[in-house]
């Protein structure tokens, strides 16, 4: 059975490229009748809150996109972690070390100042038990083998090898016995049994590195997939100044979950000339074969016009709640949004847009002319405005 997981980090909100990450997850397991796990990296515990790992989590259910099992918490697997390491120590797989990070960062600064690549090469790798400290608290390191090299073999980017040589003995346990990412990560994914990593090519220079752990711990090493990240307009990495990159203010701006998830496989997938694709025909095409190799940029007009389109075919009772609820309408007012809102949600592509003209049917509330308003009826003839007033009250 196919099972593949998302795994955020709660140290912010859900990044709307993260999103997509999870949408393609969560189709390629649906599409191969698999599972669609949910894991939240919180080790980082002066970063992770409550506040944070609730958001992801709303956002997520917001999506519609479902995991199913019970979540994963990384920071509630520590003790498995540790044991992991030493397993390793056990096998020969792995070595305490004592360096300290003065020493480390003399060797670095050494290596850049003759103009080398650094990778450090500890001194402990190959030591004898008896010459360790006797009140010196070790970091585990795993013994990366110093020839050869690393091939993953990813489904979208295509093999790509990487020389030993150039890879460094990874840290597993710091030495305040804290687990690294690099060893939770792949400890959690062998033991949730996941058979696919679907996630951005930021991640490709950790891979080299985790299957040479899977291979140490002589597991199966699972399919990878790389997707290429999303962009900004201006074709720049999609980052904060960019303005909307979190999950959380698409939903506050009126945007339908539908219609976000709809425009996020578009993202860098692609079905044919398909554009409007639901939910079941997603799950049915969706394949990794057509996931393209380079970034995609975000759009916001191609956004809202997708958006738009799933306003204008959305139940009408529910886009009329929406309204009454936001307005605080009385029932008379809630009739008339009622039996107009089949020509409100033609003009409309966000729902702040459709809430805002369904202000036009309440009733008893102070209307609000704009300048521009204020200047057509200033420069208007009132005859023709009194014609127009009795033919809207007739």
């Amino acid at each position: 059975m196919i099972v593949t997981r998302f795994a955020p980090s709660p140290t912010g909100f859900l990044h709307i490229g993260s999103a997509r990450t999870a949408l393609f997850n969560y189709l390629f397991a649906k599409h191969h009748n698999g599972k669609f796990l949910l894991r939240v990296e919180d080790t980082d515990q002066a970063r992770s809150t409550e506040e944070t790992k609730n958001a992801i989590i709303s956002s997520m259910e917001w999506l519609g996109l479902q995991w199913d099992q019970e979540i994963v918490y990384q920071s509630a697997r520590a003790q498995r972690h540790k044991e992991a390491a030493q397993n390793l120590i056990e096998k020969g797989m792995a070595y305490y070390c004592f360096s300290t990070q003065e020493e480390i960062e003399i060797a670095r600064n050494q290596a850049i100042a003759s103009g080398a690549s650094f990778i450090f090469q500890s001194p402990w790798r190959d030591a004898d038990p008896s010459t360790y400290p006797k009140n010196q608290k070790p970091a585990i390191r795993l013994k990366v083998p110093k020839t050869g090299q690393t091939i993953t073999h990813d489904l979208v980017q295509g093999d790509v090898k990487v020389e030993n040589e150039h890879i460094d003995d990874i840290i597993l346990l710091r030495s305040d016995q804290t687990p690294t990412y690099m060893l939770a990560v792949v400890v959690d994914d062998h033991d949730m049994g996941i058979t696919h990593i679907i996630r951005g090519d930021d991640h490709l220079t950790n891979t080299p590195k985790q299957i040479l752990l899977y291979q140490a711990f002589g597991w199966d090493v699972p399919q990878f997939a790389h997707i290429p990240l999303i962009h900004g307009p201006d074709g720049a990495k999609l980052s904060k100044r960019h303005g909307a990159v979190g999950v959380e203010w698409y939903k506050d701006a009126g945007y339908l979950p539908e219609a976000m998830c709809n425009y996020l496989l578009r993202l860098g997938w692609s079905h044919g000339n398909d554009e409007i694709i639901s939910r079941t025909e997603a799950i049915e095409w969706f394949d990794i074969d057509h996931i393209g190799k380079s970034p995609s940029r975000l759009d916001f007009q191609k956004m809202n016009n997708i958006n738009g389109h799933y306003i204008k075919v959305a139940d009408n009772e529910y886009l009329s709640n929406i309204i009454i609820n936001e307005l605080k309408a009385d029932p008379e007012s809630s009739e008339y949004i009622k039996q107009g809102m089949n020509s409100l949600k033609t003009r409309a592509n966000v729902l702040t847009e459709l809430v805002n003209l369904g202000k036009i049917y309440l009733i008893n509330q102070a209307i609000e002319i704009s300048a521009d308003a204020q200047e057509v009826i200033n420069t208007t003839d009132n005859a023709f405005i009194d014609e127009i007033t009795q033919l809207i009250l007739a």
